[in-house]
């Protein structure tokens, strides 16, 4: 299976001009995703600006779009409903806090006036408890990059620690950019995903480095842009098959996994993709930047 693709000789540094101007254009579509969200101007989840949760369970299935359509004829034009299909549970997000529960329940109550339901819980995140998640987010995104430098500095070199965390950083504000280009809304379970992408991005670029360390264990003489070039395409397969298995498990999941794993599953799905195309066109290029800028010197860690 390693040699789905054969024995490949794509140039992936000579593209390298190529792929850095798109990702700069990707990375300042995440930068002003980033800014909106700190502005609160982006389409951000109860769990960022505050707000309420409702969950009701109901004795019969009640189809979402009745319960969309009598929220939206009541005012309630800003909820978000998701569906629990065992049990017949509706959660209901509102960007309201106080007094938001009773008015959803005697609406329902009017509403459907046939149907029983019970109130199983009642969330309420006010705009400052919003404001100090939001913080931590970023902030356990800015962790998990300082963090990837130091492993991938004593692993490797520092030089390959910067290169692997601009990557992740890459994909991450990539992923963060598309959803806010997209109007999703961006909650912690976006950011869960994003945490969880940086690991995989990682994964995924420590492959690629692994084999650049063996070549030049092995004492190649060839330019350090050859030798990458090699490198990469040596494990291009390996690549490949480890992004397209899990794509395959995402894919079901965007598509049959219900509201309440769409999101996630989404944001996992393209920082897949992304994450695949930085650890060829972004990483490895990097270091064949950054060798020639300190000419050509690369340590040879053991």
């Amino acid at each position: 299976m390693l040699q789905i693709l054969g024995k490949t000789n794509i140039d992936f540094i000579g593209k390298k001009t190529y792929s850095f101007a798109i990702s700069a254009a990707l990375i300042l579509l995440g930068i002003l995703a980033i800014v909106q969200i700190g502005r609160g101007q982006a389409n951000l989840g109860v769990d960022f600006v505050g707000g309420s949760t409702v969950q009701l369970s109901f004795d019969e299935h009640l189809p979402i779009d009745d319960a969309r359509a009598a929220l939206e004829a009541n005012g309630f034009a800003g909820a978000t409903l998701q569906e629990f299909t065992e049990g017949n549970k509706i959660l209901i997000k509102l960007r309201e806090t106080e007094g938001v529960a009773d008015r959803v329940v005697d609406m329902f109550k009017k509403e459907f006036p046939e149907r029983k339901f019970d109130l199983d819980s009642i969330i309420e995140i006010g705009p400052v408890i919003g404001k100090a998640l939001q913080k931590d987010a970023l902030l356990a995104l800015l962790i998990s990059v300082i963090a990837i430098i130091a492993y991938i500095a004593i692993r490797f070199e520092f030089k390959f620690g910067v290169a692997a965390a601009t990557a992740t950083m890459h994909d991450v504000l990539t992923v963060l950019g598309i959803f806010y280009l997209l109007n999703k809304e961006i909650n912690l379970l976006v950011f869960t995903a994003l945490l969880t992408l940086a690991g995989y991005s990682l994964t995924d670029t420590v492959v690629v480095f692994d084999r650049i360390r063996e070549n030049l264990k092995k004492g190649r003489r060839e330019p350090l842009p050859t030798l990458v070039n090699n490198s990469v395409n040596e494990v291009l397969s390996r690549t490949l098959i480890t992004s397209i298995t899990v794509i395959l498990v995402l894919i079901p999941l965007v598509f049959f996994g219900g509201e309440v794993l769409h999101d996630f599953s989404l944001t996992l799905l393209l920082g897949v993709i992304v994450g695949t195309y930085s650890s060829v066109f972004v990483a490895s290029p990097i270091l064949v930047v950054w060798h020639a800028k300190q000419g050509g010197r690369l340590i040879k860690r053991k």
